[in-house]
Parts: structure tokens; sequence; C-alpha cells
């Protein structure tokens, strides 16, 4: 009997600790779980992006995250980029510690004007580096070979109009896309290859450029989306006014008199070098 009641007595005691030991492992589990959602909450609270969401600036209002269509990734390379990338272009850019070079796969003398020379004339309307010193580099070198002038004089009707893009003439405002309107050939650089373009292919040709100086020249009207100003406007502009004037008296001294009188038909101002 007293072996019995001591087992039972025993048993007791066990069930008892192991209701104590449950007990308070729960209690601490209790406890412990405000912690460390706290800390997890803290931890998230502590981030820079938690706490612009719980205080923003005043800043966000006046400039939201937008999205820019028009951005790099989304455009197409252009026409002249392309055929560079291509090796439509046979010159690749040398860089040097005092100035860049061009370097030609062949003689340019061995080389077709067409269509090279109207590709580089448009790749003038160019912006990045290197497309902007290939092209102004590459066209007036390949103007300087010898026998340019019968390679250059039939190509001018067609070579014309891209210079006249390229000095910020008119070009059909529907074929603009629409990222471009706001700056297009309104970049004094491209202006300034363009403008010396011209004189150096007047150069070359001398006075066969006297049939196409007339559409050069021609004023147009600068109030349409997509039209540029002529030679004639920007002259009023006075940062303008000394290299335009310098082009139209070289024009005037490699097109001889019948030159003279086309300019001065649309620009009435200017002063013959003969003055």
């Amino acid at each position: 009997m007293q072996k019995s009641e001591c087992h039972r007595g025993i048993q007791m005691r066990n069930r008892l600790t192991d209701n104590c030991d449950q007990r308070t492992s729960a209690s601490a589990q209790v406890k412990h779980g405000p912690t460390v959602q706290q800390s997890k909450s803290s931890s998230s609270t502590s981030s820079p992006e938690s706490a612009r969401k719980l205080h923003p600036r005043p800043s966000d209002k006046l400039n939201p995250k937008t999205i820019n269509p028009f951005g790099e990734q989304s455009r197409a390379p252009s026409a002249f980029a392309a055929i560079y990338s291509k090796g439509g272009i046979p010159c690749r850019l040398v860089h040097g510690s005092v100035k860049h070079r061009l370097q030609w796969e062949c003689p340019p003398e061995k080389l077709p004007f067409d269509p090279l020379l109207i590709t580089l004339a448009e790749g003038l309307r160019e912006t990045k580096h290197p497309y902007t010193f290939v092209s102004k580099e590459g066209f007036r070198e390949l103007l300087l070979v010898t026998g340019a002038l019968e390679k250059a004089v039939p190509l001018l009707p067609r070579l014309i109009p891209v210079l006249k893009a390229a000095l910020g003439q008119m070009i059909p405002y529907w074929k603009i896309p629409l990222e471009d309107v706001l700056k297009v050939h309104v970049d004094d650089e491209v202006f300034e290859r363009g403008l010396n373009a011209l004189v150096q292919l007047s150069v070359v040709v001398g006075p066969s450029l006297n049939d196409h100086l007339k559409h050069l020249l021609t004023s147009v009207s600068a109030g349409r989306i997509g039209e540029g100003l002529c030679l004639s406007k920007r002259l009023r502009d006075k940062k303008f006014k000394e290299p335009i004037t310098t082009a139209l008296q070289k024009l005037e001294q490699h097109g001889g008199s019948g030159s003279l009188i086309i300019i001065k038909s649309k620009i009435p101002t200017y002063c013959s070098i003969c003055c």
C-alpha cells in the first residue's frame, strides 16, 4: 500500500511540473512575440524607402516619378549611325593625344563619291561623337582629293537639299518625330558644320553652285513646326552674323559675278567683297 501511494505521488508531481513548464514556455513565447514583431517593424521603418513612404517630402509632389518615352533606350539609331556601325563609311576614327584623325581603308581618291559624299553630308546633322567628327572631317577630306570637281558636280542636285537641312532649312513637319519637334535644327554646332561644308563645296565646284544658290538662300516661313530659318533670317542673329557674312563672301569669291546677283536678290543688305 505504501509503495503504490508513493508511486501515485510521484506521477502527480511529474504532471504538475510538466504543466508548469508548458505554462512558462507559452508565456515566454507571448513575451518574445511582440519584441520580434517590434524588431521587424523597426528594421522596416529604418529603411530610407519606408521612411519616404511614411514621411513624404514636399518636393515629391513637385517631382513625381515619370517614365520618359523619348529616352535614349527607346530611340532607333539614325541612318548615318546605322551605316557607320555596319562599316558603310570606309574610315575609322583614330584618337590622338592632341587631336583626332580619320584612317581610311583605302586612299580617298579611289573612293566613289556616290553615295559616300551624300552620306557624309547627312551626318553633318548628327549631335553625338564620333558621328559628328567623322561626318565633318570625312566630308572635308573627300573634297580635297584629286578629281573632286568631276565627282561632286553631278551630285549637286542631291547634295544641296541635304546641306540645306543641316543649315536649318525647311523640312516637312510631318516627317519629324515628336520628340525632336522642340529641338530640330536649333543646334548651333549643326548649323556651323553645315555652313563650313557649304563653303568647302563652293571652293571645289565654283560657279557650278550658282544654279543651286537660290535654293539655298530661299526664304521660308519659320512659323510652322518643323521649319527652320534660312541664312537671311539667321543673319539677324548677332552670333551668326559674322560667320554667315564670311561664308557669303566665299560663295561670291568662288562663284563669280553670277553668285553676287543671286545673293543680292535674296539678301539686299549684303555687301560685296568688290566694294
